[in-house]
């Protein structure tokens, strides 16, 4: 199968509290591919919180660290994973804050209702710089169409060199780490409040690790992203390059 874009992403391990989670409020297992339609909070109707999740259910429960990009046209997938495997033995695993339910504001006044982690950590912010910088070889650059597709009339000066040099605006300084569990709306208070209730009774352990990236990919414009590959942090094994048949099947090592 291949892959029109990539991304590269925090995910929790799949065998935890935090991923079911995370799978079970937008509707969707990014490692199976399977949906999850039983859940909403108390107060939703089923098919309301469904329309309310849409967004982050395409993406996946995820925290951003390097936005959704196409590859370089003289990479490969396998090229992408060598890369992204050598990136990762140079990081050890971390605890980065205590997650808690809240709202992250958008450009034009709405909100997202997010997990994000308490207090700041610096390393977090660490390995996105490093990764966005470290990884950027292989991202071709956007096309006249992506360009004129974002609206940089809300972006910051800052925002809007780090949009053209690293094909995102909210990296390094402007990195707000997050996983996002609602669509933008525009008064999140209701929702924060609901899902902060769902997430004391569902998430025995707040803490966010870090222990491994995670390549999701991109089949079509507009489709769902799907897990390729998880990569732990830290191993000293020497990188194996993968068959082609492997590196093209969703699997988490």
């Amino acid at each position: 199968m291949s892959y029109r874009r990539y991304a590269l992403y925090l995910m929790p391990p799949p065998e935890s509290d935090l991923w079911r989670f995370g799978c079970d409020v937008i509707g969707r297992d990014a490692l199976t591919g399977d949906l999850r339609a039983g859940f909403a909070p108390e107060g939703h109707e089923l098919e309301a919180w469904h329309d309310l999740t849409s967004d982050p259910r395409r993406y996946g429960f995820h925290a951003t660290l390097k936005a959704p990009f196409r590859l370089r046209a003289d990479l490969d997938a396998i090229d992408l994973m060598d890369n992204i495997a050598a990136f990762a033995r140079t990081v050890s695993p971390f605890d980065a804050g205590e997650l808690h339910v809240g709202a992250m504001a958008t450009d034009d006044g709405r909100a997202f209702v997010v997990l994000k982690p308490r207090p700041h950590s610096k390393a977090l912010r660490a390995l996105e710089e490093a990764a966005v910088r470290g990884l950027d070889a292989v991202r071709a650059p956007p096309t006249q169409e992506e360009r004129l597709r974002r609206d940089i009339s809300r972006l910051s000066p800052r925002q809007r060199y780090y949009l053209e040099a690293w094909g995102y605006p909210y990296v390094i300084d402007e990195f707000r780490p997050h996983y996002t569990l609602t669509n933008a709306v525009p008064d999140p208070a209701r929702l924060v409040k609901s899902l902060r209730w769902e997430f004391s009774l569902r998430v025995a352990s707040r803490q966010m690790r870090v222990d491994a990236l995670t390549l999701f990919g991109e089949t079509a414009p507009g489709g769902e992203f799907r897990i390729l590959r998880r990569f732990p942090l830290g191993r000293s094994l020497r990188p194996r390059r993968l068959s082609p048949r492997v590196a093209a099947a969703a699997f988490i090592d």
